[in-house]
């Protein structure tokens, strides 16, 4: 009995033909189990959106005059309570949620470590020093806001960790390990700023360091949602580059990845990002640590940066719910809970990357 071979591969038509069949069956598999992710976890976000809207003090809007409300058609009482103060925090906690999320994929993808964040390289320790600077003693009416000196203190860290790390290159552990010392620099400047300033100004700078929705508003609201575009079109435009780096830095430069200009975007971006986030909102935690590795989870590591975006957005959102309205914990800055939910997942994660490297 003749076996068929394959011309260019030597071996039998019938084995590659099979091959190939489970090939296709498993990209089938896998965007079956993305788009049933992506579906969940959109009707989730939907629902746990319209929560944050329709809770707390709207009983006396006629139902009627919600949904109308909620587009700005309204005047009076649903006018205030709907479209000035729940839509632009449920919009602020969705889209920082997002802007988190992508932020933490991306560094986790770049530093290859489900670890890794932002936080990691003191992007939030940057932004807090900046930010607590200007609430405790900026002047009344000063041009640059908190959020404005947030993004400007997380960049200003950033470049310092950058230049200090280069070495005919930059390499992520020495990135690493200089970002944890700037940031516990800028933590420990944070606490000199705090033991010399009124009590006052103190309250209101913590409460922004937890993190909390609460005074969310419609600009702050545009700053996210223009934020959020840009990063997401980064993110796709260095999705190939990223996942040629996984396979490490010769055989990507053997592939044609620009390793270097990739990986200072990649930073840029994620910092970008996360310090956009925090600006509006303040450094919510162990958002960008726990989407990338829930989306991970859910879709594997080839789709997870697209998914992350849509994780964090569910965690903010549903921390932010559970903030304003769970019974014997609320009302509580939206930081507290994603620090009570996120902190046993993040041992959880150290114990298992743990006994993953374990032979």
């Amino acid at each position: 009995m003749t076996t068929l071979l394959d011309t260019r591969t030597g071996t039998p038509a019938a084995e590659n033909a099979a091959l190939m069949a489970r090939l296709r069956a498993g990209r089938r598999a896998r965007r079956r189990r993305t788009a049933l992710a992506v579906s969940v976890l959109t009707a989730l976000l939907l629902a746990l959106t319209a929560a944050s809207v329709l809770l707390g003090g709207i009983g006396r809007i006629d139902p009627a005059d919600v949904l109308p409300a909620a587009l700005g058609l309204r005047t009076g009482l649903a006018d205030y309570m709907i479209f000035q103060l729940r839509m632009p925090r449920a919009l602020a906690a969705l889209l920082s949620g997002a802007l988190f999320g992508l932020a933490g994929a991306l560094y986790q993808k770049l530093i290859r470590n489900p670890l890794a964040t932002p936080d990691m390289v003191g992007i939030s320790a940057g932004a807090g020093a900046g930010a607590v600077t200007v609430l405790l003693f900026g002047p009344v009416g000063f041009a640059l806001g908190a959020p404005t000196a947030a993004i400007v203190g997380s960049f200003v860290l950033l470049a310092a960790v950058h230049a200090l790390s280069w070495r005919d290159g930059v390499d992520t552990y020495r990135l690493v390990l200089v970002g944890i010392g700037l940031g516990a620099v800028c933590t420990a400047y944070t606490n000199y700023l705090f033991t010399v300033a009124d009590q006052h100004s103190v309250a209101i700078a913590m409460r922004w360091l937890v993190g909390s929705t609460h005074g969310a508003d419609w600009d702050g609201v545009t700053t996210l949602a223009v934020g959020l575009a840009v990063c997401l079109l980064g993110a796709a435009l260095l999705e190939r580059p990223l996942t040629a780096m996984s396979l490490g830095d010769q055989l990507a430069t053997g592939l044609g990845a620009k390793v270097s200009a990739a990986r200072v975007a990649a930073l840029l971006l994620g910092a970008a990002a996360a310090a956009l986030a925090t600006s509006v909102v303040g450094p919510i935690g162990f958002v960008s640590l726990i989407s990338g590795p829930i989306a991970v989870r859910l879709v594997g590591a080839d789709r997870a940066t697209a998914l992350a975006p849509l994780v964090g957005a569910v965690v903010v959102v549903g921390a932010d719910v559970l903030a304003q309205h769970a019974p014997l914990v609320s009302p509580v800055p939206t930081g507290v809970l994603t620090a009570l939910l996120g902190a046993p997942y993040f041992v959880w994660l150290i114990l298992r990357h743990r006994q993953g490297a374990t032979p």
